[in-house]
């Protein structure tokens, strides 16, 4: 599910089809996303799973694989 969103969040943000989105797609070279991109979608992300993602975390994210596995983490906290 958490895969999902992302991809649907991605796709709107960065104007792209969801079929060009794999888990191993980096948004700063692949997708074209700069910084302010990044947080559009962390808070679409955030918005759409009532979920809160520190935004120091987001620093760590390369691919779109790292940013499933960063929501997913946050969402299992309790």
């Amino acid at each position: 599910m958490e895969f999902e969103v992302l991809k649907e969040a991605i796709a709107k943000i960065l104007q792209v089809y969801e079929t060009e989105i794999e888990e191993d797609s980096t948004f700063s070279g692949d997708l074209c996303a700069d910084s302010i991109d990044m947080v559009q979608i962390l808070k679409y992300v955030e918005e759409k799973l009532d979920i809160r993602i520190d935004d120091a975390d987001l620093e760590q994210v390369v691919t779109v694989k790292d940013a499933a596995e960063l929501i997913k983490a946050v969402k299992e906290k309790p």
